[in-house]
């Protein structure tokens, strides 16, 4: 099983793409808040352009919301902002996905557009990222990823597959596919 790096050393670097991921997004919503605010919540004609993107107010409130929890994530850090751009990629993945299909469909209440949609994974992709090298632990805990990542020692960890008739190491399972 693949692991996550504990401790990375680019850490702080994917720390700062996710803080600045969570203020542009912020900032987006911030000014999307004053550009649209005298249209309708779920408006999806003549939405301004703000930042580069559509935005109809509901967006930006979201946005907003997004960008706050974000920043927090990242000011924070520990391992909260592991947890917090792991399942803010995956929001932001999701969102992106069913604006895109939603799009030319009146079930289009936030106003997307492709270029948003694809806006939407690149901010996915990023923060994706930043949880993949954002992990962080004890001296001992990186010294006993490393070594198993580096095929030293079993896998450290107790997984919830470990039970009795659960699957088994591929040195144990029977290959009948050429049988």
């Amino acid at each position: 099983m693949a692991h996550i790096p504990v401790n990375h050393h680019l850490r702080p670097l994917y720390r700062a793409v996710a803080g600045a991921c969570g203020l542009y997004v912020l900032v987006f919503g911030i000014v999307a808040t004053v550009r649209t605010r005298d249209l309708n919540l779920f408006a999806q004609d003549g939405l301004p352009w703000v930042l580069g993107l559509r935005a109809n107010r509901a967006f930006a409130i979201l946005s907003i919301v997004a960008g706050i929890v974000l920043l927090a994530g990242a000011i924070i850090g520990r391992n909260i902002d592991h947890w917090i751009n792991l399942g803010g990629g995956i929001v932001f993945f999701v969102a992106g996905m069913a604006m895109m299909v939603l799009m030319q469909t009146d079930l289009n209440f936030l106003g997307f557009t492709m270029t948003t949609c694809i806006v939407s994974f690149i901010i996915g992709m990023l923060l994706f990222s930043a949880a993949l090298y954002g992990k962080t632990g004890s001296a001992r805990e990186q010294a006993i990823e490393e070594r198993f990542r580096h095929g030293g020692s079993p896998d450290p960890e107790g997984h919830a597959w470990n039970f009795e008739g659960g699957p088994k190491p591929a040195h144990q399972t029977e290959d009948h596919r050429f049988a």
